[in-house]
């Protein structure tokens, strides 16, 4: 191995591997909670980036780079699929006045941004695919409409009625478990 590649390897495992812990839970996130696909995507993410190494900037933020990686990576397994997403009937997303009003107090969203945990994480790996991804990516990730159109392909409406549909269904979900905890009365 030739002393540059030495270099490169030894500063790639100082600087991007101590991400892994980070990468991983990002991938199960996105997954759903599917282990060995999450365990592919972070191997396959770290590939790439090694392979790219010599593209990063050093002194910028090194997480984040393998985070957009991972996510890009993700993105572009997602769009191979190919295949229909699956179909939901307008029924199925049970209208409530309780999240009608939600909705009125917190129109983006953000009902959950102080109340991660075991019980919301577990809610939104239970979403179709198709809504976790535009969930994670906006509500988790911080992106914007715009961005997670252009990385998932589909138009800005899509991602706004995903989010909605994705949104209800949560709120529906966790209804009784943020009375519960006293964030809803």
């Amino acid at each position: 191995m030739s002393i540059r590649a030495e270099q490169k390897q030894r500063e790639f495992e100082e600087e991007a591997l101590v991400h892994l812990g980070a990468l991983y839970g990002l991938a199960l996130r996105l997954s759903g909670g599917d282990e060995p696909r999450a365990e592919d995507l972070v191997q396959e993410s770290v590939l790439k980036a090694y392979r790219a190494w010599d593209r990063f900037e050093a002194g910028t933020n090194c997480r984040a780079w393998l985070m957009t990686i991972l996510r890009n990576t993700f993105i572009n397994q997602f769009r191979q699929k190919k295949s229909r997403p699956t179909p939901i009937e307008f029924e199925q997303v049970a209208e409530r006045p309780f999240v009608d009003a939600l909705y009125e107090a917190d129109p983006e969203g953000r009902i959950f941004d102080h109340i991660i945990d075991d019980q919301v994480i577990g809610a939104i790996d239970e979403l179709p695919e198709e809504f976790r991804v535009v969930v994670v990516l906006s509500d988790l990730e911080g992106l914007t409409y715009q961005e997670v159109a252009e990385l998932m392909g589909i138009p800005v409406g899509t991602v706004k009625s995903r989010l909605f549909r994705a949104r209800k269904r949560l709120q529906e979900r966790l209804y009784e478990y943020a009375v519960e905890m006293g964030y809803l009365k």
